[in-house]
């Protein structure tokens, strides 16, 4: 399959490869591969890959800066996808009531019931595509479309860490309290981010994540 790539400028030293069209695995997985080929370059200051991109920023002594574009093209077409190291993570939830307030409406706009869209939401085994939004959020790849959901329109001010959340073809769970504008179905009392562990962060791009039903409040 052809993909539609475009790359731009993010700064002076920073530039982005960016891949149009529907987020896969596929895709997520050749970024992967070329973050670590750019990591390896003595030039390169740090490589960090998004959903469908991939921002690249050079040392600000780099040679040649005005290149990287061209250099993001060119290595992006002998690109191959890599596997990450993964790790199989379950994290337990309680769906609807209080925990998962977004519940009934994420029902109504699928046209399924509440029963179904937490059996269909812990259903599948979700890729961790890659960390953003805030430290521990991770991303994860592989809803069932049926559950797709546009942002709510007036997002809250306040979400509560541990709240599980759907946000257009995406799943995630809120690391911490902070503003957000996902429709939250459910809570997990797993704590995803702690400043104070030597891996801060519970999950990384790669790793495998089920969400395992412990309670339902419809």
């Amino acid at each position: 399959m052809t993909l539609n790539v475009k790359t731009y400028w993010e700064s002076e030293t920073a530039g982005v490869l960016e891949v149009q069209g529907v987020v896969t695995l596929e895709t997520q997985r050749r970024i992967w591969g070329l973050a670590a080929k750019f990591r390896a370059l003595p030039h390169v200051r740090e490589a960090v890959p998004g959903m469908n991109n991939l921002t690249i920023e050079l040392h600000p002594t780099a040679p040649g800066p005005e290149t990287l574009l061209d250099e993001l093209l060119e290595r992006w077409g002998e690109s191959s996808p890599a596997v990450l190291p993964a790790r199989r993570i379950e994290i337990p939830v309680e769906y609807g009531g209080a925990a998962g307030p977004d519940l009934d409406e994420v029902a109504r706009h699928t046209g399924l019931s509440p029963s179904e869209v937490v059996q269909m939401h812990g259903a599948v085994d979700y890729t961790v595509y890659f960390l953003g939004f805030l430290p521990g959020f991770a991303y994860l790849g592989g809803l069932d479309p049926r559950l797709a959901m546009p942002r709510r329109r007036e997002p809250r001010l306040q979400v509560p860490a541990g709240s599980v959340a759907i946000g257009g073809e995406q799943t995630g769970v809120y690391a911490a309290n902070s503003p957000g504008g996902w429709h939250l179905i459910g809570r997990t009392s797993v704590q995803l981010f702690d400043p104070t562990r030597i891996s801060p962060t519970l999950l990384s791009a790669g790793d495998t994540v089920r969400f395992v039903v412990i309670g339902e409040r419809f």
